[in-house]
């Protein structure tokens, strides 16, 4: 009976090790997509998401009405590429929310955007994720845009 206590034990640590490593690794992989982002590096961002990635944002029109657009990747790169050197912009994420199961995962992260050190607008990002060949990709990004939030105090 002891020996089956024991098993037991090391069995469910293995798996909560596993879960952890797995959920380290999905934020890596999302840490190193904003690295490119930031970065305006565009090689860096295409090691971290699949070729046939989608993209979306989820915003209100001129008279208010939700609206759903998709963006090329290809465009989305050459945009943040061609922002000009003297601008900046950041866009700090403030959590993460991560959850996996098996070679599939999501993540949700809100976040301020900022352009020119001034407060643009806020929302969340919600990443889906897949591991392919023992790696992380981003399959599936959305994000919300709104101007109605609270900015953090510095």
């Amino acid at each position: 009976m002891k020996n089956l206590y024991l098993i037991t034990i090391i069995l469910f640590t293995q798996m909560g090790f596993a879960q952890s490593t797995d959920t380290e690794s999905v934020k890596a992989t999302i840490d190193r997509f904003f690295e490119g982002f930031h970065k305006q590096d565009s090689i860096i961002m295409l090691e971290t998401i699949d070729k046939d990635m989608i993209l979306q944002t989820i915003g209100k029109d001129r008279e208010g009405k939700t609206q759903v657009r998709s963006s090329e990747v290809s465009g989305f790169l050459k945009s943040i590429a061609s922002i000009p050197k003297d601008k900046s912009f950041k866009e700090d994420l403030l959590d993460y929310n991560i959850q996996v199961d098996g070679d599939m995962a999501h993540a949700w992260t809100p976040y301020y955007f900022y352009f020119d050190k001034n407060f643009s607008h806020c929302g969340v990002n919600s990443f889906q994720l897949v591991r392919k060949e023992g790696h992380w990709k981003i399959i599936y990004l959305i994000d919300t845009r709104r101007k109605d939030c609270r900015v953090a105090e510095d």
